[in-house]
């Protein structure tokens, strides 16, 4: 061996590289190592850390993909980029390829949210508007793919870059998913849990589809309009109540108030008629000394008997095709104020010949509001 070769084999062995790529930042997705004209050394060191994964792409096309490991660079381990060089017997000189290193752990807590508000359809209270935000987690699960579909010639792709690119993915698959679930409004904001399962489901494809795996989905929070929150919280109080009893109650202390109330007619008026209703007891009383009050015969008392008490009146309606109640005139009026039934529902009471329409039933006009009495006589 002559001195030249000696030379050249010391220098060989005193230059081979060493690839290597120490991540000093926390939102570098992709790094591309830089080389002088892209040319490794045959028999080069390759360092890939936990977290990590090395592809190298010849000529824009995937060769080799690395995962954490020491590896020395060769035609054995380079199997793609041996054939695809055309290395049959191995190779001596330096070769060009591009070395993109991969970071390959969990980012964790990225935020994403509705831009817009999403309209949706409810059965009850029309077209409303929600809007939703939350976060989600992702991982690179085939770099391969993700730096030929997603980062292309891009030598420091960021956490920031590739965002952008899922927020917007995940709001479109959140509206259709919402849109899709057709749940009653209320139930969005409770059901939260069920809903991110659901949406994490649906995205999943279209993640893994450029090579990240979607690790995790949370809907932290659906808003709506603050009057919109009135309508379904008494909404909800008055579809839990009785409503008869409920109107039995109102009556009751209203009497009470107007009893209380001795300076109003109504209190004069009930104190006026104690007062007949006691005068009576009183002169029966007088009329027959030797029998106590409670002894008085209720004929002598001369009390007029109070009429029968009406029967009311018991409606029937459909609501989505089936049969409900009997309820009352006023439960009825109450299902109409907060929308479960309206002016062409079909009701029907004893007496009707068939099922007619609220709007056509004579003392039902008067929900819909907008009556006007008839002209004066001789105007």
């Amino acid at each position: 061996m002559g001195i030249f070769d000696e030379i050249k084999k010391k220098l060989s062995h005193e230059f081979i590289d060493i690839i290597e790529w120490l991540d000093y930042t926390e939102d570098t997705i992709v790094h591309r190592f830089e080389r002088y004209q892209n040319e490794i050394k045959n028999g080069a060191k390759l360092i890939v850390r936990e977290g990590q994964t090395a592809v190298f792409i010849n000529e824009g096309q995937l060769a080799d993909v690395f995962k954490p490991g020491t590896y020395t660079l060769d035609t054995q381990n380079l199997p793609i980029l041996s054939t695809l060089k055309g290395w049959k017997y191995g190779f001596n000189s330096p070769f060009k390829a591009e070395v993109y290193f991969v970071n390959t752990h969990l980012f964790t807590d990225e935020k994403w949210g509705t831009k817009n508000p999403i309209t949706l359809n409810d059965d009850r209270f029309g077209l409303v508007e929600i809007r939703a935000f939350g976060t989600y987690a992702y991982k690179i699960s085939d770099p391969g793919k993700f730096i030929i579909d997603v980062v292309g010639t891009d030598g420091n792709f960021t956490n920031f870059e590739i965002n952008e690119h899922l927020k917007s993915l995940i709001s479109t698959r959140f509206t259709d998913t919402v849109g899709e679930a057709n749940l009653p409004i209320e139930l969005y904001a409770a059901n939260t849990t069920e809903l991110s399962d659901t949406c994490k489901e649906v995205m999943q494809p279209e993640f893994q589809s450029v090579g990240i795996s979607l690790e995790k989905f949370f809907i932290e929070n659906v808003s709506m309009p603050e009057e919109l929150k009135k309508e379904i919280f008494e909404y909800s109080r008055i579809d839990k109540l009785d409503l008869d009893k409920l109107t039995k109650f109102k009556t009751a202390k209203a009497i009470e108030a107007a009893a209380a109330n001795e300076g109003g007619t109504a209190g004069a008026g009930m104190g006026m008629g104690m007062g007949f209703v006691l005068a009576q007891q009183m002169g029966g009383m007088m009329n027959n000394p030797n029998m106590s009050y409670q002894q008085q015969p209720v004929q002598q008392q001369n009390v007029p008997a109070p009429p029968p008490i009406p029967v009311q009146v018991q409606y029937y309606y459909a609501n989505n095709g089936q049969q409900t109640g009997p309820v009352s005139f006023d439960q009825l009026k109450a299902l109409f104020a907060n929308r479960t039934i309206n002016k062409e529902t079909l009701v029907w009471k004893q007496g009707m010949d068939n099922w007619s329409a609220l709007k056509d039933v004579e003392e039902l006009k008067s929900f819909l509001g907008g009556n006007t009495p008839p002209p004066l006589p001789g105007n």
